[in-house]
């Protein structure tokens, strides 16, 4: 009884597995993932970079956007420069916690169903 049981409960669910629509099992390989920043947190560009996340790009592609990223900052105003896109992404950011010395912001850039966002620390 016990191994009838049991064969019962794999064949509902491999049923049930076999039923769910593609997206469903697609959607969590394209889900946003956070990138580990562990010891390259001063070398992205911002004096800090606090955070990246990624979403149908590698993690290595989004720190290279970051960079570049702060480099359109720079050819745009210096360290208190904004971009609005670079590398074909189209880039907007939110800027909190500004004091004269510094600011704090969230770089959100998009290219398609492709996404990466950073947030960041500047010293100005």
């Amino acid at each position: 009884m016990l191994r009838r049981t049991s064969l019962f409960v794999v064949a509902v669910t491999v049923g049930t597995l076999a039923i769910l629509p593609a997206g469903a099992q697609a959607a969590d390989a394209v889900a946003s993932k956070s990138c580990s920043l562990s010891g390259k947190t001063r070398s992205l560009g911002p004096t800090y970079t606090t955070s990246l996340s990624v979403k149908r790009v590698s993690c290595s592609k989004g720190e290279s956007l970051v960079k570049a990223y702060y480099n359109c900052r720079k050819k745009n105003g210096g360290k208190k420069g904004r971009c609005g896109g670079v590398s074909g992404y189209s880039c907007s950011e939110n800027r909190y916690d500004v004091i004269p010395t510094q600011f704090s912001a969230t770089a959100t850039c998009k290219k398609g169903r492709k996404k990466v966002v950073h947030k960041y620390t500047q010293f100005t």
